[in-house]
């Protein structure tokens, strides 16, 4: 006898049916979470990029104010700790300020509340607890570090092969001044003037130029800020050109009577590009990048001619 196809299975048999409350209940895949930074860790994560050790040992660097526990939302970079910019990083969300400078290069003796700390030392201390943003800077290690070393070579299209003119005791691959070669033009030698226009089209401002802008420049050496002896190292490495932030007078004098061309930047304005550098660094650490801001300094002087009345 047949069976019945339409006999009905047993209970025991039957299929089962999902619990669709279980399900609800079942572990789904974990989103990536964000990573968190405290003003501490953010420190420690700047400080492995540039390093204590790397840094002049009258220098003062790393969290200078501020509370370590705290979280970091927002990030705000700057050339200087100003009190104008201490504000405007409030003014922004963010809860720490990293600079190239630092607030004070020996502690202030006295503290309130002022504009500047040409009125009170403290200035700057007071305006970054008032308005809860901790400072952090890096300074001369970030000065001899290899992110900074590409500055003005990138800037300016100078060839750096990575020979450094004053290294550190700690390491060859860092330190202060940069040896490049100046690309040729269709076989011919950049000028000095070339060189100098170039300077102008891209800091936005003219800079102080030693030498015959005829001159033909192939070999250059670059100095962030304060040229200090890396002139006159670049003279004896048979230079024809320092592109510096700012030199001494008589040094410039001297070194340019000796064959050594000169451009002088600007100390502020060979600096402003470590804004950038720094901007990057952080989001390279793992700092979302829509959380940082550069604060913009390039604008703190002007010559009289760019003035339009």
């Amino acid at each position: 006898m047949a069976k019945d196809k339409s006999e009905k299975k047993p209970a025991s048999e039957k299929k089962p049916l999902k619990d669709k409350a279980l399900t609800r209940r079942l572990p789904k895949p974990l989103a990536k979470a964000d990573k968190t930074f405290t003003v501490a860790s953010l420190e420690a994560a700047l400080l492995r990029e540039y390093p204590r050790e790397d840094a002049e040992s009258w220098d003062v660097m790393g969290l200078t104010v501020g509370e370590g526990g705290l979280p970091v939302t927002k990030v705000a970079v700057a050339l200087d700790p100003t009190v104008e910019a201490i504000r405007k990083a409030a003014d922004l969300g963010a809860s720490v300020l990293v600079t190239h400078h630092p607030p004070y290069l020996s502690g202030p003796d006295s503290f309130a509340p002022a504009d500047s700390v040409a009125q009170s030392p403290g200035a700057g201390v007071w305006a970054a607890i008032q308005n809860r943003v901790a400072l952090m800077n890096f300074h001369t290690a970030l000065d001899v570090s290899k992110r900074a070393q590409l500055a003005l070579p990138q800037i300016l299209g100078l060839k750096y092969a990575g020979q450094v003119i004053e290294p550190v005791a700690s390491s060859k691959r860092k330190g202060y001044g940069q040896l490049c070669e100046v690309p040729s033009h269709d076989g011919k030698a950049q000028t000095l003037s070339e060189l100098a226009h170039r300077c102008v089209s891209n800091f936005g401002r003219a800079p102080k130029v030693w030498g015959d802008f005829a001159r033909p420049v192939k070999t250059v050496a670059t100095a962030l800020g304060s040229a200090g002896d890396i002139g006159r190292r670049a003279l004896e490495l048979g230079c024809d050109c320092i592109v510096c932030g700012e030199m001494k007078y008589h040094s410039a004098l001297d070194l340019s009577q000796a064959g050594l061309a000169i451009i002088e930047l600007g100390h502020d304005v060979s600096e402003l590009p470590l804004a950038a550098v720094l901007a990057k660094t952080i989001a390279d650490v793992g700092f979302p990048k829509e959380g940082i801001a550069i604060i913009d300094q390039s604008a703190n002087w002007s010559y009289p001619e760019t003035i339009r009345l």
